[in-house]
């Protein structure tokens, strides 16, 4: 099957919320490739940067504005008079901040969301891309892990995502509010937050640079399906101009497995020192032990096939942070 034109976008105007972070900078440089005639991003930049979003604030219409996206007025008063075609939403409190403040981050998620979803029920744009996660799944107890897995939350935050997604049905149900939900996996690439809450690449890459040993959590035998940001992006900008995709759930995934043992090895080969210590320190709290994408719904509905393979897209990601490092020096 072709997958649906992203010609959709050409002209559009479109909103993006979280669109200063990881996967949110990307796909807004998406939008501005496809031709959008306006992007408004919105982000409280906790942890998106700015400088994700140099290249694309270079175009005329794309902007950007700093605010918390949790209180619908707060939105409404952002965006002004503005309506949208589109609104992708990508803000999140991340997974490892419930480990910390559990009750925050369900409040602030879900808020967020709910928010987001009054600004549809004020018809302020005409379709919602609502971004959750595979975390709302839980270890798979089949594999690979369909749309109509049970919804088995290890985490507080994994809860509060599966929460959003139901308000997000709730609005279209109740109100005709236009949306679909986009379930990726394991998503990794260039820009992933390498601060607080950095992910498994850059927080591996930091104490390789630091000659510290790595660390993993657990035996490491847990997988994980990894996506490269480029694929991720790709399929969400394809799912959001696909009609009949409008009232579903689709996963966006590699369909392959890793383990983390077999992920810290190729960043390791990829940093050029395969021999670097590995230590196992205690498992995290909540941690789920398999993840697999099934992704033929999004693959039936727009073609959807990934292109980056975890190598390759490992090697290139690690040559992103370390050409960076003396940035962060």
């Amino acid at each position: 099957m072709t997958a649906p034109s992203t010609d959709r976008y050409a002209g559009a105007r479109v909103l993006v919320t979280g669109g200063a972070g990881f996967i949110g900078s990307h796909l807004v440089d998406g939008l501005v490739t496809a031709g959008a005639a306006r992007v408004h991003v919105v982000d409280d930049l906790s942890l998106g940067r700015r400088e994700n979003l140099a290249d694309a604030l270079a175009h005329d219409g794309v902007e950007l504005t700093v605010i918390d996206c949790a209180t619908a007025d707060g939105l409404a008063t952002a965006i002004g008079d503005e309506r949208f075609d589109f609104c992708f939403n990508l803000a999140v409190i991340p997974l490892p901040h419930s480990l910390v403040d559990p009750r925050a981050n369900v409040d602030r998620n879900v808020a967020m969301t709910s928010a987001v979803c009054e600004l549809a029920r004020a018809r302020r744009f005409a379709r919602l891309v609502h971004v959750s996660s595979s975390e709302v799944y839980g270890t798979a107890r089949t594999a690979p892990m369909p749309e109509e897995h049970p919804l088995l939350a290890h985490t507080p935050y994994a809860a509060a995502k599966a929460a959003t997604d139901l308000v997000v049905n709730s609005y279209a149900t109740t109100f005709g509010v236009e949306a679909v939900t986009v379930r990726p996996f394991n998503t990794y690439g260039e820009r992933q937050n390498d601060a607080a809450y950095a992910g498994l690449i850059p927080a591996v890459i930091g104490r390789v640079q630091r000659g510290l040993p790595v660390q993993i959590h657990g035996d490491g035998e847990q997988t994980r399906d990894m996506t490269h940001v480029s694929d991720t992006a790709r399929g969400m900008l394809a799912i959001g101009a696909c009609d009949a995709a409008v009232g579903s759930t689709l996963n966006l995934g590699n369909g392959r497995e890793a383990s983390v043992n077999e992920m810290v090895a190729l960043i390791l080969e990829a940093l050029g020192v395969p021999d670097h210590p590995v230590e196992h320190v205690a498992p995290r709290p909540g941690d789920v032990r398999r993840l697999l994408a099934d992704t033929s719904r999004a693959r039936r509905l727009v073609g959807f096939e990934p292109t980056v393979s975890l190598r390759d897209g490992l090697a290139r990601t690690v040559d992103w942070y370390v050409r960076r490092a003396p940035a962060r020096a």
